[in-house]
């Protein structure tokens, strides 16, 4: 095209601007659906954006060199809540709208003209991805470090006011019970994996990384609006089997969960606390696993994972005041206030290496009726006293509970 020819287009461009403008935001409210329902404020920024693409439409086609600024110059305009309430494939659609109605005007026009409108609208829709793409990334940052300050506060116990925005700015999808489990951090963590199969068991995750810690706060999530994950072919060799999603309904225990996601975690002992109401109560069971965690190497052969209920006894050595309470509130105190005579039965059975003969020797009665009190003990306390581990756990507990109680010592016979 002569320089001349060129030159006149130019002009002609820059006097009709304010005629494509008014058409583009004409053709906007009778095809989008979306942008007709949009607030007054963001109407008119979206608006602006369209104008200010087709303004660097015509600066583009007088200059093409300035393909680089033209992310700055459309999308420099709209403020930066439109990026969050405009979704990329809205752009895109924008976009399109803007492209017709210029290549309506200039139908039969130049071809060097319809040309440069294809070019500058493939330019265009590569800065609109470009933009999107940078905010997603900035905003996956942001939720990282803001995801790491909410797990640093359970962990501390320190709420204040704005917690529960953090976590709702998240997306918590839990609901109800929480528990925390802590581990070692793998080499490589994947944490899309460790969401991926939360999600298809119905769960939710907050993530945090302490160093050589992995610490996940998991909370049951309403298996609804797909929050509860996409429909999963277990017979697809594609789909590991951590990845099988329960039945909607199906409501998994903590340490059922735990076990799935055993596999994103490094290697060494895996600590699950103790199931608490509410997210807001999470600092109790962290503490508690974390206090397990630091003592896990004492169980010879302990379990991944185990409970941190299952380390009373070491924590309680260690000094845990938590689990020194814990084996008294749930031990001591029930047996004391059940029955005397199933206290009394519980020490003899210890202390004499949990042969049912030698208690019933001791207590004067029938094995069958030591058998009978243990069995009331179980039902009292949870615990069941004949196994090997659970009768260390009972009578660290009646060790703890009789040193705290001078009035009535419960082991005195």
């Amino acid at each position: 095209m002569p320089a001349k020819t060129k030159a006149q287009t130019l002009a002609w461009l820059r006097t009709i601007q304010g005629e494509l403008s008014t058409a583009t935001i004409k053709k906007l409210d009778a095809t989008l659906p979306w942008y007709g329902d949009m607030p007054p404020g963001r109407r008119s920024a979206v608006g602006l954006v369209a104008q200010a693409g087709i303004k660097s439409f015509i600066q583009w086609y007088d200059d093409p060199t300035t393909t680089t600024w033209i992310a700055a110059d459309v999308f420099g305009s709209a403020p930066r809540e439109l990026l969050r309430s405009v979704s990329l494939q809205q752009t895109l659609q924008l976009i399109r709208v803007v492209v017709e109605v210029v290549e309506e005007r200039v139908a039969g026009g130049d071809q060097s003209l319809r040309e440069g409108i294809l070019l500058y609208s493939r330019e265009i829709a590569f800065a609109a991805a470009d933009v999107y793409a940078r905010a997603a990334e900035a905003r996956g940052l942001w939720d990282a470090r803001l995801e790491a300050l909410v797990v640093d506060s359970i962990l501390s116990g320190e709420y204040d006011d704005e917690l529960p925005s953090r976590i709702a700015a998240l997306g918590w999808h839990g609901h109800g019970e929480v528990s925390v489990l802590v581990g070692t951090t793998p080499r490589q963590l994947d944490v899309d994996q460790l969401r991926r199969t939360a999600r298809h068991l119905n769960a939710d995750l907050l993530i945090g990384v302490q160093g050589g810690r992995l610490v996940l706060v998991i909370g049951r999530a309403h298996p609804v609006n797909g929050i509860g994950g996409p429909p999963v072919d277990a017979a697809d060799p594609s789909v590991s089997p951590d990845e099988a999603v329960v039945a909607p309904d199906e409501v998994l225990s903590f340490l059922e969960i735990a076990t799935k996601l055993e596999p994103g975690f490094g290697p060494g002992y895996l600590v699950l606390g103790h199931e608490v109401p509410s997210l807001v109560d999470a600092s109790r069971s962290a503490k508690a696993a974390l206090a397990g965690f630091a003592v896990a190497k004492a169980w010879r052969n302990a379990p991944r994972p185990m409970l941190a209920d299952d380390l009373l006894p070491e924590r309680a050595l260690a000094g845990d005041p938590l689990a020194r309470s814990t084996l008294v509130n749930r031990v001591y105190r029930p047996l004391q206030d059940q029955s005397p005579e199933l206290m009394t039965t519980l020490w003899c059975y210890l202390d004499n290496g949990r042969s049912l003969e030698a208690t019933a020797r001791e207590l004067f009665v029938h094995p069958n009726t030591v058998r009978y009190r243990l069995k009331r003990v179980t039902q009292v306390i949870g615990w069941d006293a004949t196994g090997a581990r659970e009768a260390l756990i009972l009578q660290s507990a009646l060790i703890l509970g009789s040193m705290n109680d001078h009035d009535n010592p419960g082991h005195r016979r």
